[in-house]
């Protein structure tokens, strides 16, 4: 990954926690990319701005975190921003982390923000189930101005959850979600649940990423919840990787 060559890496021991600091207003974004030695990866990240001020936060639990490191993307306008990451596990399982505010690569993010996202209303859920050719997906959650609160899971298989993210953030605009799933091997199925009451609608972007190289065949298809067909171009243009 691009991110760990550019940016140095901290080991969080479980049971512990790390801070990075960002003061200035002209940082508007900082990238966050959580990994294991293979291991499960259970942690707590949170935005801070000002003190008992938390505007983010997510609750993040990886089956693995080697195979399928969490990386994704947090707003951080204003200025006086923090991020937090609280190593929730037990103190055999440490994790990794890289958080960086140089070099982020948002124009995929911006391009996807622009085409047709699906309204999930409060209380209600939509699934993307993904070809074994995608290799990661991702993932952009807003509102329109109004809490967004969502539960992204990753499944393979029947009630096999192999990623579950607990989201919640004071405005949705400001602070959108965006991350990109890793998806490796078949079966793949990506589940957003908005867990607010019916008045808070969110809106989802769910699309494929990243394509494995070594796939052949024809171009593969995701199929949207809702039975909407679209084709994914082949392609790498994650910015975590060189």
């Amino acid at each position: 990954m691009k991110v760990w060559e550019e940016a140095a890496t901290v080991l969080i021991q479980g049971q512990s926690l790390k801070t990075w600091s960002y003061p200035s207003p002209d940082i508007e974004r900082v990238q966050v990319v959580l990994t294991t030695n293979g291991r499960p990866l259970d942690v707590d990240v949170e935005l801070w701005q000002g003190p008992d001020n938390t505007p983010m936060k997510m609750l993040v639990y990886n089956e693995d975190g080697k195979f399928r490191p969490f990386r994704t993307i947090l707003e951080t306008p204003r200025g006086q921003n923090t991020i937090s990451i609280r190593n929730i596990a037990e103190l055999e399982f440490p994790c990794k982390a890289c958080v960086s505010a140089e070099n982020i690569e948002y124009d995929q993010a911006l391009a996807l923000s622009k085409s047709n996202g699906q309204v999930i209303q409060g209380g209600a859920l939509r699934t993307y189930p993904y070809d074994s050719d995608v290799s990661s997906v991702q993932v952009l959650l807003k509102t329109d101005g109004r809490p967004l609160n969502a539960r992204i899971e990753l499944l393979q298989g029947p009630n096999n959850v192999k990623q579950v993210i607990e989201l919640y953030s004071e405005d949705g605009i400001d602070r959108p979600f965006y991350a990109i799933i890793e998806t490796p091997e078949s079966g793949n199925v990506v589940r957003i649940v908005n867990t607010a009451t019916l008045e808070f609608p969110l809106t989802a972007w769910v699309q494929t990423y990243s394509i494995d190289q070594s796939s052949t065949g024809d171009i593969p298809s995701t199929l949207y919840g809702g039975g909407d067909v679209v084709k994914n171009r082949p392609g790498n243009n994650d910015p975590f990787i060189g």
